[in-house]
């Protein structure tokens, strides 16, 4: 993670939601949107007992200056093997400019203190986001 630290959806059973957001590529303009997004709303998450955990298939290193850089206060998640991606489903065809390429998806995941999925966002888009997931939450009154 960009804290430095390995971190397991365990590490929070039984005592947070967790929101799991996939982006496509640290330090890119709809990933920083969003990222940014998060962390000026992490407060109002933390008021609702909600973690928020980004990861992309970037290296370590990428994140962690991703995350420096826009001083994030929550930890990114590297996945440069795509495996998380891929077991959530999340790592499919993308087209741009004509060219077609494996990537990961933008989708964002709510999980349960149970560890159970509660809720799925495909297709996100980045402006607002935060503020879309954290009225579901509200409303699901978790």
């Amino acid at each position: 993670s960009s804290t430095g630290e390995r971190i397991k959806l365990s590490d929070f059973a039984g005592k947070r939601t967790v929101v799991l957001y996939f982006y496509p590529r640290a330090d890119t303009p709809g990933c920083t949107k969003e990222a940014c997004g998060f962390r000026d709303a992490l407060a109002d998450y933390d008021k609702a007992k909600v973690a928020v955990l980004g990861i992309s298939p970037d290296a370590t290193k990428a994140v962690t200056k991703f995350s420096g850089k826009f001083k994030l206060n929550f930890p990114l998640l590297a996945d440069p093997d795509h495996a998380v991606a891929e077991k959530y489903g999340v790592w499919g065809e993308k087209k741009f400019m004509g060219r077609k390429y494996m990537g990961a998806l933008r989708v964002t995941f709510v999980i349960g203190k149970d560890g159970v999925i509660r809720h799925v966002f495909e297709n996100v888009k980045p402006e607002g986001h935060d503020r879309e997931v954290l009225e579901w939450i509200k409303g699901q009154g978790q």
